[in-house]
């Protein structure tokens, strides 16, 4: 159930986690995964506290981060391996 201020505590968590990611991720990407975390952790625990929200959000963008980072690293290497 939402409550008054809820839609406020979640635009700060995404404004948080969009500096802590600034130049890693987009506004977009940083809302989406606010909001699925929002909307998972009402699934499976029927609640969406903030700090819980936060937390699965900052953990989804890490391995988002990571992964781009392996495909950027792999895109290198492959590159440098069809050189002259």
């Amino acid at each position: 159930m939402a409550h008054q201020g809820d839609g406020e505590r979640y635009a700060a968590i995404g404004e948080r986690l969009g500096e802590e990611f600034d130049g890693v991720h987009g506004g977009e990407t940083v809302a989406r995964c606010v909001s699925a975390a929002r909307y998972g952790a009402e699934e499976v625990t029927g609640a969406a506290p903030p700090d819980l929200v936060e937390r699965i959000a900052r953990r989804h963008l890490e391995v988002l981060a990571t992964v781009a980072a392996e495909k950027r690293r792999r895109a290198r290497r492959s590159s440098l391996d069809n050189a002259p």
